[in-house]
């Protein structure tokens, strides 16, 4: 690609981000603390994710990425501070408006987490049987339109053993897409995997974000995915977020880091 057509690129791609961003941040966290009894898991976490970017939050293990997670889709409750969805802060809701919200969110889980004993139009098929009122033909319509436009055909009756790894993970994808979220929550989900079905899964998060306009947020520890997909990565350190900022400016070493902190995290 030539100079002038990489520069018109990004032109196009920050002016889609400044319009998608017009309305603020999709998904705020400030100032987050998170302690269990004398011990601190969080400590004063930011982020400030735009709608429709994917945010890679890049650590080893123990840094927190598991707690974060589950906090950012209320299954966790921080010590301090506020998690906002589209302004709305989840950390102050009671539990009647957290299970309400909740439904902006879908989660792709480590190793898909399918069911063994049900079929690939059942594990789809699930969230919808548990929250919508719909009839039993328009639920199956639905999924076989799901699995279509993420190019699993005719594998409805399949069984997750019969399925590759690749395949799980759009299978998995396809029940997070089922409720139509705003955000899609993906737990490691390159772990596992060789670095050719890695590359695949990394696409298949680019082509659901064209697709479906969702925002992805992503717990990993594959710097290679993140630098290739992210829009935003916040490396996370023992409870801290020590670096953040896009791709090229990690890269250069341009990114915002905190006090000595990113010594701590090399």
């Amino acid at each position: 690609m030539s100079e002038t057509a990489s520069a018109k690129e990004d032109d196009e791609t920050r002016a889609k981000r400044a319009e998608a961003d017009a309305g603020g941040p999709h998904l705020e966290v400030r100032s987050l603390q998170k302690s269990f009894g004398e011990t601190k898991v969080l400590r004063d976490v930011n982020m400030s994710i735009g709608r429709g970017h994917i945010a890679v939050i890049i650590g080893g293990s123990g840094a927190g990425k598991t707690t974060l997670l589950r906090i950012l889709i209320g299954l966790e409750r921080p010590s301090s501070g506020s998690v906002a969805i589209s302004g709305q802060d989840i950390a102050s809701m009671s539990d009647r408006e957290l299970n309400v919200m909740r439904r902006k969110f879908g989660m792709v889980f480590q190793y898909s987490a399918l069911l063994d004993s049900m079929n690939v139009l059942d594990n789809v098929a699930f969230p919808m049987r548990e929250h919508t009122d719909l009839s039993e033909k328009e639920i199956r319509s639905k999924v076989t339109e799901k699995l279509n436009s993420l190019g699993l055909e005719n594998v409805e009756k399949r069984f997750p053993s019969e399925l590759s790894g690749g395949m799980r993970k759009r299978v998995a994808l396809a029940r997070a897409l089922m409720l139509e979220p705003e955000v899609i929550m993906y737990d490691e989900p390159t772990s596992g995997l060789d670095p050719v079905t890695s590359r695949m899964v990394d696409d298949l998060i680019v082509d659901t974000r064209k697709k479906f306009g969702v925002t992805s947020v992503i717990i990993s520890h594959d710097m290679v995915g993140a630098l290739q997909i992210a829009d935003e990565i916040y490396l996370l350190s023992k409870g801290e977020i020590v670096a953040s900022g896009p791709p090229k400016e990690l890269i250069h070493g341009t990114t915002s880091c905190s006090t000595n902190s990113c010594s701590r995290a090399g």
